[in-house]
């Protein structure tokens, strides 16, 4: 397989449209928290997967600081305590939304070609770190999707990312 082309004078999508998708991918995942009733969001699961409460935190835990990483290559694994309520997860979340807005505009454009192992685990191109925390959100949040089913709560429309 050839290598990637990382030729950036005709990009196929800029950093801005790249950080709209993810946004919008993030406020999808907001809705599918809100529509879980309260109890349900903390307590329910299928076949001993993690809750979806615990399921938000991985992705807020990967947010911020995969964006620290990728402005300065410290990569800190730092975790906020999980909240107990559904009000309190909502607000952890809208938080780390605005934490990402103020960030984004701080990577070095160059950055998102390099590689280097993040957390100390994942060796791959930053823009490939990106995609896969984004792939992460999306493939668990269709976990949610499954749960809210099961308990005959409507989740919202799958392709509504304004």
């Amino acid at each position: 397989m050839p290598s990637p082309n990382t030729d950036s004078s005709s990009p196929v999508i800029t950093r801005e449209q790249l950080l709209h998708q993810w946004q919008g991918h993030r406020g999808l995942t907001r809705r599918v928290i809100d529509a879980f009733p309260e109890n349900d969001l903390f307590n329910y699961s299928i076949g001993g997967m993690r809750t979806f409460a615990v399921l938000a935190m991985e992705f807020i835990g990967m947010a911020v600081p995969t964006l620290q990483g990728m402005i300065n290559g410290e990569w800190p694994s730092t975790k906020p305590d999980p909240p107990t309520t559904k009000a309190d997860l909502l607000k952890l979340w809208d938080s780390t939304t605005e934490e990402i807005e103020k960030l984004w505009p701080t990577i070095p454009p160059a950055r998102f070609q390099e590689t280097d192992t993040a957390f100390g685990q994942w060796k791959m191109p930053i823009y490939g770190l990106l995609l896969y925390i984004i792939d992460n959100e999306i493939h668990h949040r269709g976990q949610g999707y499954v749960y809210l089913r099961a308990l005959g709560v409507e989740p919202p429309p799958f392709y509504d990312r304004p």
